[in-house]
């Protein structure tokens, strides 16, 4: 290794198995939400992973305990899957995430149930 030369560290934050799904592209977005901004009930017809960028996030999967998800943590959002609530933990400070939409041929991102 020449002289100087840092190792390059690479942190898991992640594993999703998408199981037998067919990816032909990805569609990237930074997404903000302002303070206290919630998504609501909601799914999504491909599979999304995202990365909180900064604030602090909540995550619930319908049926499933909340998840709080500070800033460098990741997340798994699968296919046809209800999402009860994705929103931004703190009332006074925004959040940033960016969303990685993992899509077979043409779909929608997002669907807003009841």
């Amino acid at each position: 290794m020449p002289m100087g030369q840092k190792t390059i560290q690479r942190k898991q934050l992640l594993t999703a198995v998408l199981g037998n799904r067919n990816v032909t592209s990805a569609d990237v977005r930074g997404i903000r939400l302002k303070a206290g901004q919630q998504s609501g009930r909601h799914l999504h017809p491909c599979a999304v992973l995202g990365y909180i960028v900064s604030g602090t996030a909540v995550y619930q999967i319908e049926g499933e305990e909340a998840q709080t998800l500070p800033a460098g943590s990741a997340f798994y959002e699968p296919a046809d899957v209800v999402i009860a609530n994705f929103g931004n933990a703190s009332d006074s400070e925004p959040m940033t995430f960016i969303a990685f939409y993992l899509l077979d041929g043409e779909q929608e991102l997002i669907r807003m149930l009841d």
